[in-house]
């Protein structure tokens, strides 16, 4: 990269506005339910608050929403002001039926959340809102389920420099809030990236709205630096097209006076309690980069093992658990590869099924002392889902063979019933051998020791 070119990266500024539906049982004003499948029927969970009816006023904010609101920011180590009221932010658009938007937030708001900072990134303020309306733009239809939904806006101050460094930071962002779930997984989160480069093209600060992939964020922030590199800038807000990969203007950006801020008369101020802020954040989980090194340095196990076991909280304190009785290296893979395999292969977290861990640890221990072979284990672990079971029963009726001699006449048996495996392998297909071994495996009803097997087998063919 030449001097110029490095200069002016420097000289670039994002900056990242980042809204999540926080995860609540109600609406953040009323008692309506806080439906977020946008698959689910329209106008089915409203009522004359979230619709804006005239005479209807809120309820008091939900206080689930309010403690997500703090766990989330807790945990990136924002400070928590004690007092704060909900401002109205008035602007006129099809999806707002009160004519304004209640936030935490505007000109005349005290912030609730300040000064953080999450991966090196400084974090200038979270709060909290309330969602629009759906508006279909081509069809005119409203759909009033997502009005009044409880949002948190997280806003950073401009200190990325590339689209590489906005995608790794959001990747970690999302699998932190993982670990506290207050961020709904399955709406993701929606982006607003606010972009400028050095004066000599402009300076200007230019917002692209509703971003919603880590994909379709790099692309935007590239097409726009490259965009005004060769145009200049104006102050003002885009929109991005995915189908062309370039961002077209929706208006000129607003400024703070623009919306009108005013304190929200029907709203009270809500006051926190220190002692309950305290207890919240005493009971905040341990981040994915702490589980990392704890990980690594407590149970001696590799960085990519590590890695797998902290992308999900539920995994990796689960893998905490049994290794207090199995020794990790060798519960690692049975946590990592085949209890992850399982999960996969039914659609399920490991939160949507119900493994108990002392059932888990019952069948390593009993691979462990021999008792079982490692595949009648892993057909075992197969029937573990939705529901474990001790396995105590089982290992009265199977007993593992792992007598030479039995298994050398189940071998024998095999190389004569399967001519064409044993003549592919005498003549290099090395995988032939797996055939066999897997038929010796299914005489022995998954009895036989597979190593002892293989040997065997090799022997025999020799």
């Amino acid at each position: 990269m030449g001097k110029n070119s490095k200069n002016k990266m420097q000289d670039i500024k994002i900056g990242l506005e980042i809204h999540g539906y926080l995860n609540t049982e109600k609406k953040l004003f009323c008692n309506c339910d806080s439906i977020h499948s946008p698959t689910t029927i329209p106008n089915t969970s409203i009522c004359p608050i979230c619709t804006g009816q005239p005479g209807s006023k809120p309820m008091k904010p939900n206080k689930e929403a309010i403690e997500k609101f703090l766990q989330t920011s807790l945990m990136l180590n924002c400070k928590i002001n004690p007092k704060f009221r909900f401002q109205r932010k008035h602007y006129n658009w099809p999806d707002l039926p009160k004519g304004y938007q209640d936030t935490i937030s505007g000109a005349h708001s005290t912030n609730p959340a300040v000064e953080g900072k999450f991966e090196n990134i400084k974090i200038i303020e979270a709060h909290l809102e309330e969602d629009p309306a759906a508006w279909n733009p081509e069809t005119g239809c409203i759909d009033y389920n997502r009005s009044g939904l409880p949002l948190i806006e997280i806003v950073t101050y401009p200190e990325f420099k590339t689209s590489e460094e906005v995608a790794t930071w959001l990747k970690n962002l999302i699998l932190t809030l993982s670990y506290i779930k207050t961020i709904d997984k399955k709406l993701g989160l929606k982006v607003d990236v606010n972009i400028s480069i050095n004066q000599e093209f402009g300076g200007n600060r230019v917002e692209v709205k509703n971003l919603h992939s880590i994909e379709e964020i790099k692309k935007a922030i590239e097409f726009e630096i490259i965009r005004q590199e060769k145009q200049g800038t104006q102050k003002e807000t885009r929109r991005y097209d995915s189908s062309k990969n370039q961002t077209t203007v929706m208006r000129a950006k607003e400024n703070l006076e623009d919306y009108e801020f005013i304190p929200d008369p029907d709203l009270p101020t809500i006051t926190l309690d220190k002692k309950q802020t305290e207890k919240i954040k005493s009971s905040l989980p341990e981040s994915p980069q702490q589980k990392l090194k704890k990980l690594i340095k407590k149970h001696k196990i590799n960085t990519y093992s590590a890695n797998v076991l902290s992308k999900n909280l539920e995994i990796v304190e689960f893998f905490e658990h049994v290794a207090e009785s199995i020794p990790p290296a060798f519960a690692l893979d049975w946590i990592t590869i085949e209890l992850l395999r399982v999960l996969k292969y039914n659609k399920k977290e490991l939160d949507q099924v119900e493994i108990n861990v002392k059932h888990f640890i019952e069948l390593l221990q009993a691979v462990k002392d021999k008792k079982l072979t490692e595949l009648k284990a892993k057909q075992i672990l197969n029937q573990f889902i939705p529901k474990s079971f001790s396995i105590k029963d089982t290992l009265k009726d199977v007993k593992t063979i792992d007598n030479k001699s039995q298994i050398e006449t189940l071998a024998k048996q095999v190389i004569k019933e399967n001519p064409k495996a044993v003549e592919d392998f005498k003549a290099g297909e090395q995988k032939s051998i797996n055939f066999l071994i897997g038929q010796v495996m299914r005489l022995s009803e998954r009895r036989a020791d597979f190593k002892v097997a293989k040997n065997i087998l090799e022997k025999l063919l020799k």
